[in-house]
């Protein structure tokens, strides 16, 4: 199992544009990819220009492919000038 986490920090006044784009991108990742697992999309009021995304894959290779899908191609240009910073984060599974 390999775990993705992602911060972004959304313009203001952009939230309503990228929530619609990123949630389309996580239904889809979900639907189309055999190694996406998992594809939550979070946001808290008290934070209104945050969204963190929690992701579940396969194994690394099934988020490389992810990565290189077209879908996510699309999404992240059409998000680009939408976002202030990003922070990505990935986990994998300790097994005892």
């Amino acid at each position: 199992m390999f775990v993705v986490t992602v911060t972004f920090d959304i313009l203001k006044d952009r939230m309503a544009a990228f929530l619609p784009l990123m949630l389309q991108n996580a239904q889809t990742s979900l639907s189309h990819e055999p190694g996406c697992l998992r594809f939550d999309v979070c946001t808290d009021e008290s934070r209104p220009s945050e969204v963190f995304l929690y992701e579940i894959y396969a194994d690394a290779a099934a988020f490389d492919t992810h990565l290189q899908s077209p879908h996510f191609k699309t999404f992240d240009a059409q998000t680009a000038t939408m976002i202030a910073s990003k922070t990505v984060k990935t986990y994998a599974q300790v097994t005892p």
